[in-house]
């Protein structure tokens, strides 16, 4: 919740890149509290609820928010009332996709996600603005192809699709060593370039997702 309101700050100032961190360090800790939670036989109900509150904040509206300012403030017209409509549309449907959760995590979400997950259509939302920062500020791919696919994002995130996570791995198989190497590899293409290789590892997720 903290690097979310952090990254909604930045976003205010106009400091992008660091807003965008904010919310890929929040998709970190957000993964590492449920493995500690489950790990520690710790989780209870209202971490269940805080958890849901802390998502909705960093990965609902702080993407939402940093899309907005960066393609689509300067709008005028009928455009900003479509740019804001499209990034209220993002939040609304990632707090549907939270209270669905809540309420089918122990039947229908006990394994495979129904719907992206929030933190990862944040995390596809957050790294295309890293790569358009990076190697394409074209205007035309800056507003319109970010509009259509933050529409498309909050879609999938409400959608019946299924998609995979990490709570499918049994992590106490003998196996989870050959995890942990192909981790540690993944941070080491990640190091090489940032923007590209988490904007293309995200779009292969939500494209692997439709594609089953």
């Amino acid at each position: 919740m903290s690097c979310g309101f952090y990254s909604i700050l930045a976003s205010f100032k106009g400091h992008f890149e660091i807003a965008i961190w904010g919310i890929l360090i929040a998709n970190i800790f957000d993964g590492l509290d449920g493995w500690i939670a489950r790990m520690t036989n710790s989780s209870t109900r209202f971490g269940i609820q805080l958890d849901s509150l802390s998502d909705l904040v960093a990965f609902g509206i702080a993407p939402s928010v940093l899309v907005y300012s960066w393609g689509f403030q300067h709008f005028t017209g009928l455009a900003s009332r479509i740019g804001w409509g499209v990034s209220f549309f993002f939040v609304m449907c990632g707090a549907l996709r939270l209270a669905r959760y809540n309420v089918q995590m122990d039947t229908a979400e006990s394994k495979a996600f129904t719907g992206m997950p929030i933190p990862a259509a944040a995390t596809i939302a957050s790294s295309f603005v890293l790569f358009s920062l990076e190697f394409c500020d074209d205007v035309f791919f800056k507003n319109y192809i970010a509009m259509a696919l933050v529409f498309v994002l909050g879609l999938l995130m409400v959608s019946t699709i299924r998609y995979h996570g990490l709570k499918e791995l049994n992590l106490k198989s003998r196996k989870s060593f050959w995890f942990l190497v192909l981790f540690v590899l993944l941070f080491f293409v990640i190091y090489i370039n940032p923007p590209a290789v988490i904007f293309s590892f995200s779009m292969i997720y939500m494209l692997w997702g439709i594609s089953e």
